[in-house]
């Protein structure tokens, strides 16, 4: 005889499954990350709270608000970070896909720069001013351009022998992004947007023969517009004038306070919030020139503390190139990469006065909002790529 047991619909699923799902679920969410993770998210969040930190420092002796900008600052932060681990949280399927779409709405963002809401600002038109708050569009061109080279070198990676494949359409869409940024005569941002497409070039695993022309061609159009400009050319060979102090008060003053900042601070530095330069001595002091403040006042060691945080982050960044098997990933990566401690590299030689004046800013510590989020947002991507690498085998013990 057949069970005539009675059924209760409105009871919906099996309670016992429905735990189990949350349960699953649960440890999706919380389930063991890779080092590379920790140690670029780790690096990530400490460069950006040691950066808040010197920032209102370094604004707090000449702003009539002192903490103006610094919650400015922190205002970017808690909108950065949430991005950063949004992104880390995404597929790499949709880098590939918002890959087009990140550049096309970058370029168009950076355009607004040539309308009535574009701000010139020491000879440079590269900000834009709505409602008061003022931001800097090409930041975000490092990131799209970086995803974009990613995806095109990534979906051309059995036909980069051809140099043709290597040029079209990598070279000329990448030249005419940075046309949109050299027009507004921001040479800094350029010099990093050739950071990337050089990454880029070089995690594809072109060869050498063929790499070499790109860099001619960019490094010779680079050197053009530097030289075209006899103001821009003065103020780049002025670090290698040897009687700086001659020039005092032209070219050579900025690079001089920089320097004489981070010689006042000496190994241990002068204590937090006592830096002498901060008082209308040294321009963009919480800008490009924070190194300097955190040498004065926390002299050799908090430089080398900032060093290291941002070695370990291009160490946990690099073994996200080095373990992945995704092409997509180890290029768009490398780029991003190469992007964040480039940069960081060539503020700090700026501020030591071995390189000549770019204006580019330092990574998560420099004031600057737009930048700030588009570096978070940037890491954000590493980390969704340092999700995907292969767990470690754990070897069984012996006994």
């Amino acid at each position: 005889m057949a069970s005539t047991t009675p059924t209760r619909p409105d009871l919906g699923p099996d309670p016992q499954r429905r735990g189990l799902a949350a349960r699953v679920s649960l440890g999706r969410v919380f389930a063991p990350v890779p080092s590379e993770f920790l140690l670029i998210a780790s690096t990530a969040l400490l460069l950006t709270g040691f950066g808040l930190v010197m920032i209102l420092s370094a604004t707090s002796a000449t702003s009539e608000q002192p903490y103006e900008a610094v919650i400015k600052q922190g205002v970017f932060a808690m909108l950065g970070i949430p991005l950063m681990f949004l992104a880390s949280r995404l597929p790499v399927s949709f880098w590939k896909k918002a890959a087009w779409p990140a550049l096309i709405g970058a370029t168009l963002f950076q355009l607004l720069v040539f309308t009535p809401l574009g701000v010139t600002n020491d000879g440079n038109r590269n900000w834009i001013n709505i409602a008061g708050l003022q931001a800097q569009p090409a930041e975000f061109l490092k990131l799209s351009l970086a995803l974009w080279l990613g995806f095109i070198l990534y979906r051309k990676r059995t036909l980069l022998a051809n140099w043709r494949h290597v040029f079209i359409p990598a070279i000329p869409i990448a030249l005419a992004v940075m046309g949109t940024v050299i027009a507004g005569k921001d040479l800094g941002t350029v010099l990093i947007l050739v950071l990337i497409l050089f990454g880029a070039l070089f995690f594809s695993g072109v060869k050498l023969r063929i790499f070499i022309l790109p860099v001619a061609l960019v490094g010779s159009l680079v050197a053009y517009f530097a030289i075209a400009s006899p103001d821009r050319m003065r103020r780049y060979l002025s670090f290698l004038n040897d009687d700086c102090l001659s020039d005092y008060y032209g070219d050579c003053y900025q690079p001089l306070h920089g320097i004489w900042g981070l010689a006042g601070g000496g190994v241990f530095g002068l204590g937090l919030g006592n830096s002498k330069e901060k008082y209308s001595w040294l321009p963009a002091a919480a800008n490009d020139y924070i190194f300097a403040i955190v040498g004065e006042e926390l002299g050799l060691v908090g430089c080398i503390v900032v060093l290291i945080l941002f070695a370990l982050f291009a160490v946990g960044a690099f073994h996200v190139v080095r373990k992945t098997d995704d092409t997509f990933i180890r290029i768009t990566a490398g780029a991003i990469t190469i992007w964040i401690v480039g940069q960081a590299l060539l503020n700090v030689g700026v501020v030591l006065r071995l390189l000549p004046v770019f204006g580019v800013p330092l990574p998560f510590m420099s004031q600057g909002g737009t930048s700030l989020v588009s570096v978070l947002i940037a890491s954000g991507v590493l980390l969704s790529f340092a999700r995907t690498l292969p767990a470690r085998r754990r070897i069984p013990a012996r006994g």
